[in-house]
């Protein structure tokens, strides 16, 4: 039987659930709506979906706070398209801190959250089977290193902190979660749930490049980020998790 596509869409306006319910089951995808976390959670108990649309401004706990939430449970690995009335630019950098795929400001046109939610689901499909982000709260060594990932930084032999901006520890992180294993472009984006910026989208290759600087690797012979030519890149150190004293 051919997979239908579930989209849980969770909005405390009932006009805008109605109306974007009836718009995705028009174009062939099952759709459940909600009005606010409770009734995502209890639904979510017995349930999965394919993606989830997130309204960010809510009575009670908002979109930010389901957000997270859902990045640290049983549906991490979830699609999540976020909404807001606003359109200021840290709210949206702040929702796809919090763990959003994508987002999209209202008012906005039913056919463009389609194309969003096509575009959010193709992406997810291109990794392969069970390439996810471990959970946070460990410290991990790899050569001269450790990453902190509950500070978000990291530590070298001699004891010297360096910082991390945010999309340079998710990269970081995607890599040291799966070493020795190739990545491509399109698989680092999506892992990394990095669409905050254009820049970042354009350009996978000059995130890499800062990342290599904070770890002190040599771009020309890299020794812990190396280029894999037509492929993309892959994390060749041994990783292994610090267990706290």
């Amino acid at each position: 039987m051919e997979h239908i596509d579930h989209i849980l869409i969770v909005d405390d306006d009932r006009e805008i659930r109605e109306l974007v319910s009836a718009y995705l089951k028009k174009n062939g995808l099952r759709v459940t709506a909600v009005a606010d976390g409770r009734q995502m959670r209890t639904f979510l108990e017995s349930n999965t979906v394919d993606l989830i649309i997130l309204d960010l401004m809510m009575p009670g706990d908002d979109g930010l706070v389901l957000s997270r939430e859902l990045r640290v449970g049983r549906h991490k690995a979830t699609p999540i398209v976020m909404l807001t009335a606003r359109s200021d630019e840290m709210d949206r950098i702040i929702g796809l801190e919090m763990g959003a795929d994508d987002y999209l400001a209202k008012p906005f046109s039913a056919r463009e959250l389609l194309a969003r939610i096509k575009a959010v689901l193709r992406r997810a499909r291109m990794l392969p089977p069970n390439l996810q982000i471990s959970e946070a709260g460990q410290l991990l060594r790899f050569g001269r290193w450790k990453l902190d990932t509950t500070a978000r930084h990291l530590v070298d032999s001699d004891g010297t902190v360096i910082a991390l901006s945010g999309a340079e520890y998710r990269l970081l992180r995607v890599f040291i979660d799966h070493p020795q294993r190739v990545l491509n472009r399109d698989q680092l984006l999506n892992l990394t749930q990095g669409r905050e910026a254009e820049l970042f989208d354009r350009s996978i290759d000059l995130l890499v490049s800062r990342v290599r600087q904070r770890l002190g690797d040599d771009a020309r012979e890299p020794t812990y980020i190396k280029t894999v030519r037509s492929e993309g890149y892959v994390f060749s150190m041994p990783v292994e998790i610090v267990e706290p004293r």
